[in-house]
This record gives C-alpha cells, sequence and structure tokens, in this order.
C-alpha cells in the first residue's frame, strides 16, 4: 500500500511541473521574419521537463524587454517536423538567428544573465 500512495503521490508531482505554454513558431512567422532580416529566438520545450520551465520562464521575462527580437517556441515531442527543419534534438534547445543564420545555440541553458547576455549580442 506503501508503495502505491508513494507511486500516486510521485505522478501528482511531475504534474505540478508542467508548463503552461503553446507553440508559436508558425513557418510563415519564421520565414517572414528571415525575409525582414529581424532576430528571432527559438525556444524547444516540452511541458513536463523542469529545465524547459526555467527557460520558458527566463524567455518570457526577455520577449517583454527586447521588443525587436521575435521570440518563437514549440514543444518538441508535439512539433516533431520543426524540430527537424531547425535540426533541433534537445528539449531545451534555444536557436538564435539573425537573418537567415543561425548565430546562437545552446542547450539546457537555465542561467538568466548567460541567457540575456546572447540575445543582447545579437
Amino acid at each position: 500500500m506503501k508503495k502505491f500512495l508513494f507511486l500516486i503521490f510521485t505522478l501528482i508531482s511531475f504534474n505540478c511541473f508542467a508548463i503552461e505554454k503553446t507553440t508559436t513558431f508558425t513557418i510563415d512567422k519564421f520565414e517572414k521574419a528571415q525575409l525582414e532580416g529581424k532576430v528571432v529566438v527559438i525556444n524547444s520545450w516540452n511541458k513536463t521537463c523542469y529545465t524547459c520551465g526555467k527557460q520558458v520562464k527566463i524567455l518570457n521575462e526577455a520577449e517583454k524587454e527586447f521588443k525587436n527580437v521575435l521570440f518563437l517556441s514549440f514543444e518538441q515531442q508535439r512539433d516533431i517536423e520543426i524540430a527537424k527543419l531547425l535540426g533541433i534534438e534537445y528539449w531545451t534547445t534555444i536557436v538564435a538567428y539573425k537573418g537567415n543564420k543561425e548565430i546562437y545555440r545552446s542547450i539546457g541553458q537555465t542561467n538568466k544573465s548567460k541567457i540575456y547576455s546572447a540575445i543582447e549580442a545579437l
């Protein structure tokens, strides 16, 4: 009985970490931004990933501060075609483009100052 209760508690606890985020990436938005030479920051996440949740929180704050940057995101497991298009294999990946050139990529970075420094350098 103790094992059963522990299992139920564990499963419920994992749902507490679930990210409330939706996919904002579309090919049209991405290609339009590239043609306009804009800086685009793309975040790959999974709703039950703790590290992803930390990244999402940081990037949501960054989106409010960096008005000249287009922030897009997608759920890695659900949007497999986007992941293939961008060559993203891991949930916690941040990729930045300026125009049609990739200029930054990180995996698992959750340090706010490092993420902000990378965006500022774009």
